[in-house]
């Protein structure tokens, strides 16, 4: 029964990074920290290794829920290619307490005409370290006699390690000319803002091979923006400046998801849905700046096999609504203008979650 439990927690929990599936910048959030230590021996000293490694590939441009499939057609559309390796370690203190270390390495790629002058396709990259983040997380109920459910609250801090500024070549409608500026925000590396995380993670096991679970994770940003132009090198156009998109954002992002595990052997099955989120307001602090606020609801099958301390899984959500929905920018545009305006954003149709969890 011990095992089952083990089993059903590690595959709600080890997969659960949160990362753009495009435009929509939603930064990587690392492993949930739902782990095995929730019924190990609280005498033995214990710690959980994880690597996540996530890809998705964006070009479906939306306003609203709404495709500009005409973008493909005229091969406009703006391709992104996104890899991120999440390692995380987690310090099993006793069998409530933990604390965790996630540590994203990221690789970015971005190809497009409008950025380039609008003639040639062209692509920027980034590649480095992202934001660090530090966790503490506490089981609520005792987990040696509440083994059928529990929830575990996280509070962790997330730090400005990632390159906020990273420079690449944007050519010009001239040939062979080119200006040194900004990578798009999708794909830098950071967003340049020393955020607060929330961590809401729960199970509740029905039978002796199903369970369900919960993860839901919240980054608060309070500094508004970080400086970086959006305007790839150019100097800001007057309409920029007087909406604020001519620097970056720092937003905050919201990740929640839940479903039902299913064990058979040393499989587990699972089925849930997943909604990943970059809102328009922030809690704390104001929301100017560019942004691409919006969202993704995903279903999102998964799969974990269970060795005697490595689990391997693979989990991958695929889009079922997506909402570039209207930022601050876009608002004061149409106060200023009278004519209502709404950008784009690229999405994938998937992303692919590839990982495994070592205890030692």
């Amino acid at each position: 029964m011990k095992k089952i439990i083990i089993i059903l927690i590690l595959a709600a929990s080890i997969s659960v990074n949160a990362n753009s599936q495009g435009c929509v910048a939603i930064r990587s959030v690392g492993g949930m920290c739902t782990m095995d230590h929730a019924h190990a021996d609280s005498t033995a000293s214990r710690w959980i290794f994880n690597m996540n490694n996530r890809y998705f590939h964006s070009y479906k441009h939306f306003i609203g829920e709404e495709e500009q499939k005409q973008r493909q057609d005229l091969g406009t559309e703006v391709i992104n290619h996104s890899y991120t390796m999440d390692v995380a370690i987690t310090r099993i203190l006793n069998d409530r307490w933990s604390v965790a270390i996630d540590v994203p390495i990221e690789s970015n790629t971005r190809s497009s005409l409008y950025e380039h002058g609008g003639k040639e396709r062209h692509t920027t990259a980034s590649f480095g370290l992202g934001d660090i983040r530090l966790t503490g997380y506490y089981w609520l109920l005792d987990p040696v006699k509440n083994r059928k459910v529990n929830v575990q609250l996280g509070l962790g801090l997330k730090l400005a390690t990632g390159n906020y500024n990273v420079l690449d070549h944007f050519y010009t409608a001239t040939p062979n000319v080119y200006t040194l500026g900004p990578v798009d925000q999708s794909i830098q590396l950071g967003d340049g803002g020393t955020g607060i995380t929330i961590e809401v993670n729960s199970f509740y096991n029905i039978a002796r091979n199903i369970g369900l679970y919960e993860n839901f994770y919240y980054l608060i940003n309070p500094t508004e923006v970080n400086g970086t132009s959006a305007t790839r090198g150019a100097t800001p156009s007057a309409a920029t400046i007087a909406n604020g998109s001519d620097v970056m954002s720092v937003p905050d992002q919201l990740m929640l998801r839940g479903g039902v595990n299913f064990l058979v052997d040393k499989f587990t099955f699972s089925a849930g849905l997943r909604n990943e989120c970059l809102p328009v307001h922030d809690l704390i602090g104001g929301s100017g700046g560019f942004r691409r606020p919006g969202y993704i609801i995903s279903g999102e099958p998964g799969v974990t096999y269970a060795f005697k301390k490595l689990n391997v899984y693979a989990f991958v959500p695929i889009a079922i609504t997506r909402n570039r929905t209207q930022s601050i920018p876009d608002k004061i545009t149409t106060a200023l203008t009278g004519k209502y305006t709404q950008g784009d954003a690229a999405f994938a149709d998937y992303a692919v979650n590839i990982g495994l969890s070592f205890r030692f």
